[in-house]
């Protein structure tokens, strides 16, 4: 394995983990239930960074199977992504229409 994507990994991995905990103090703090959704999504983001990797090296899969399986953890770290971005849309405009 090449250093330059061993050293690209872990910016990766270790940005994704920030941004994950940062999105996670910010539920804390205001109780925002789509900041925890982003820190789930950005979680499931940095395992994909690095699971590709894992699997075919260490665990021996295809590199087909285990880009397949980094490609799903990507994905279905985005639509949590997106959901918190758009999922409460409809209270929102309601709540604003109310006023």
């Amino acid at each position: 394995m090449h250093i330059g994507l061993v050293i690209g990994k872990l910016v990766t991995v270790g940005l994704g983990l920030l941004i994950a905990y940062q999105a996670y103090r910010g539920y804390r703090a205001y109780g925002s239930e789509p900041m925890l959704y982003v820190a789930i999504g950005f979680l499931f983001i940095s395992i994909g960074a690095v699971i590709e990797g894992i699997l075919f090296d260490v665990v021996g899969l295809s590199k087909f199977l285990s880009g397949t399986i980094q490609k799903a953890i990507v994905a279905a770290a985005m639509i949590v992504i997106l959901y918190s971005l758009c999922g409460r849309l409809g209270q929102s405009v309601n709540r604003e229409g109310e006023s």
